[in-house]
């Protein structure tokens, strides 16, 4: 079994999860979470980005020169994010429209090019698609959950928008809150992603320093 076959795609999930433990691709996390479903949609498009890079990087790695990766994993990217970029374009027009720039700038997104240089051109295919999984999930996760924490603050509601990425008949997903859709303006504001994601980094490092109290007094008993 090649190194890491086990573990990629649980330590994207959670141990070293790329937004949560390492910090990574921080400005299209904290710009487009101001809805649930900004959250999803970019989270999607990311997620297929870093899987079909990695199963090509790991594919080819083989043929291509070690000199010239750094530019070969950038084309690679490239291409994956245009056929995304054209794909919600043709098909999400408005979600499009709502993520603006960050579609094509999930190019310079550190964790597929990090992933694609660090494991997939080290390794077989299928370890590097599991790991691709696991970091473009743990990815996902975060811009899901920031989403709805700030759609929901911020205007009392969640699934606004769905009909931009389900369709016309998911409209009815929407779920009002507060009648008035009045919420906390902050929460919807450049700093309350900031807040947002440091309640979300606080709340697992809590998590963990409990379990590992938890582990270290069940060794003493």
């Amino acid at each position: 079994m090649s190194p890491g076959t086990g573990q990629g795609f649980t330590q994207g999930l959670w141990h070293a999860n790329p937004a949560l433990v390492q910090l990574l691709g921080l400005c299209p996390l904290l710009a487009v979470t101001t809805s649930l479903v900004n959250g999803i949609g970019l989270g999607l498009a990311t997620l297929f980005v870093l899987c079909a890079t990695n199963v090509l990087v790991s594919a080819s790695r083989a043929w291509v020169h070690r000199d010239l990766r750094l530019p070969a994993y950038v084309l690679i990217i490239a291409a994956f994010v245009t056929a995304v970029d054209l794909a919600f374009r043709a098909w999400l027009f408005d979600l499009h429209e709502s993520l603006g720039l960050f579609i094509p700038l999930i190019v310079t997104n550190c964790i597929i090019l990090g992933r694609a240089e660090a494991f997939a051109s080290r390794q077989p295919v299928w370890p590097s698609l599991l790991d691709a999984i696991g970091q473009g999930l743990g990815f996902a996760a975060v811009l899901i959950s920031l989403g709805a924490i700030r759609e929901l603050l911020g205007r009392g509601s969640l699934f606004s928008g769905a009909d931009m990425l389900f369709g016309p008949a998911a409209a009815s997903l929407q779920i009002n809150l507060l009648p008035d859709q009045q919420g906390l303006l902050l929460a919807i504001l450049p700093p309350g992603a900031f807040i947002g994601l440091a309640v979300l980094i606080a709340l697992r490092n809590r998590y963990l320093q409990r379990a590992g109290a938890k582990e270290k007094t069940r060794q003493l008993t």
